[in-house]
């Protein structure tokens, strides 16, 4: 009997809460025990399906791409087979990381030959990634239409699955292919080291080194607890509270000039939203010129912020950043120096300030828009 993952449990029940009690077409994994090669199947009744990866250290590519792979009805009683053995490979109904094969229409899918140079682009030339495509990229690009429409429960067409395909693959799998194919995220040499990153914790649940007691099959699965969980997490985020941020962006935009008659500043009636990508791709469609400089918005206190917009997604640089000389400074100092009542700080790094009231960060934010802009 296959052990039913208790994180897979409350993902299921967390759906339910969401989609109601009557819609339970999600299937999430259950992970059975995992074959070594050594081991010939003891199987009178018909064989299961199987789905091939290579056996020894296992990658966060393979650990998605079978998780994935065992979210789909075809695939979710899967037997997986770890082995680099080429017989025992061609017996498995999919392969992924393993063979030296990229053949989508015999379901091989490994990215380690030396043609191999696949991106999203360039199997799908009306998107825009152009990161090489590891054995987890792949299974996304070939199952992830049909995996979100079965998670979100909206036809594969909908605009809200595109959506989703598109963010989930750029904020979430894509880092994934990049580690695994060893493409650094910046040209110049890095500051500091990221040794937290969904990679680097699946590669830390292999065996150490000098470990010989340690069952690397169910590490495997472990990893696979994990990888799934966070992929799952993702996925529902984009849809509950990522997306439902835009028609808020796109409002604040369009109401921008009621703000203030520059158009560069935004009030955003609902605190903690995610507003960056929206307001970045928005702008572009609305065609929004002079760019947005700051964002205004409540925080849970019931006070009021002022953010500065970056110059793009990710980067601390930013498009104007508050007045230097408010940075680092506090309440009644800060009040003082700017000559705004109620200002409560500006942070050190010029990105944000905060402000008792709606006309008090206002006029922060009018203030700062006084400066030249770099």
């Amino acid at each position: 009997m296959f052990r039913k993952l208790q994180v897979f449990e409350f993902a299921r029940g967390f759906t339910r809460a969401i989609f109601g009690p009557k819609r339970q077409s999600l299937t999430f994994c259950q992970v059975p025990a995992i074959r070594h090669m050594s081991e010939e199947p003891a199987c009178k009744r018909p064989c299961m399906m199987k789905i091939g990866t290579h056996n020894g250290t296992f990658h966060c590519d393979e650990v998605l791409a079978c998780f994935m792979l065992k979210q789909l009805p075809q695939y979710k009683d899967a037997e997986i087979v770890r082995t680099r053995d080429a017989a025992v490979l061609d017996t498995c109904d999919i392969v992924v990381d393993v063979g030296g094969v990229f053949d989508p229409a015999k379901n091989r899918f490994d990215h380690h030959q030396r043609t191999f140079t696949e991106n999203m682009k360039s199997l799908c030339p009306d998107k825009t990634r152009e990161t090489k495509l590891s054995s987890a990229g792949l299974v996304y690009l070939h199952f992830g239409g049909e995996l979100l429409t079965q998670i979100l429960e909206l036809p594969r067409d909908d605009p809200v699955t595109n959506i989703i395909y598109d963010k989930v693959y750029e904020n979430f799998v894509e880092e994934i292919d990049a580690i695994d194919n060893g493409i650094d995220q910046t040209d110049g040499v890095q500051k500091y080291r990221i040794t937290t990153t969904l990679s680097s914790r699946v590669g830390n649940l292999n065996p150490h080194w000098n470990q010989t007691d340690v069952d690397i099959d169910a590490q495997f699965r472990k990893a696979m607890e994990m990888v799934g969980a966070e992929f799952m997490d993702r996925v529902m985020y984009f849809k509950q509270a990522w997306l439902p941020a835009r028609d808020l962006v796109q409002t604040a935009i369009k109401q921008r000039k009621e703000v203030d008659e520059s158009g560069e500043i935004i009030c955003m009636k609902e605190g903690g939203a995610p507003w960056k990508d929206h307001l970045f791709s928005l702008e572009a469609e609305l065609g929004v010129s002079p760019p947005i400089k700051y964002i205004l918005y409540t925080d849970q206190n019931g006070a009021w912020r002022i953010q500065c917009v970056p110059v793009r997604v990710g980067s601390f640089e930013n498009r104007l950043s508050i007045l230097e000389e408010w940075r680092g400074v506090r309440d009644e100092e800060l009040t003082k120096k700017s000559g705004i009542p109620g200002c409560i700080f500006v942070h050190a790094g010029g990105f944000i300030g905060g402000n008792k009231t709606y006309d008090g960060v206002l006029e922060m934010a009018r203030r700062c828009l006084k400066q030249p802009s770099s």
